[in-house]
């Protein structure tokens, strides 16, 4: 004895309607998965870059040129090393 055709048309409904659901659940957890995984690489980037500054600034404060004498405020206009701009510059900081 064969099932009825409304206990035909109820089981494919419940299979196709399975499907669909299946369908549409794997989608959305693809997509979280996936925006999980963007947010994680642009997390590693921008802590890359951080790195990157920071190794950056601290080549470039040693790099830098220590104070030398050189670069004294001589305040004599008599001295061959015045320099008025030096002077200037100085008295603004003050």
């Amino acid at each position: 004895m064969s099932p009825s055709p409304v206990v035909n048309v109820v089981r494919y409904s419940a299979l196709v309607g399975g499907i669909a659901y299946g369908i549409l659940h794997r989608r959305s957890l693809q997509a979280k998965y996936d925006e999980r995984i963007h947010q994680k690489a642009t997390k590693h980037q921008e802590d890359l870059i951080k790195k990157a500054k920071e190794e950056y600034a601290k080549l470039q404060a040693a790099k830098a040129p220590a104070p030398s004498a050189n670069d004294a405020v001589v305040f004599n206009p008599e001295d061959p090393n015045f320099n008025l701009d030096k002077v200037l510059a100085y008295l603004e900081k003050l």
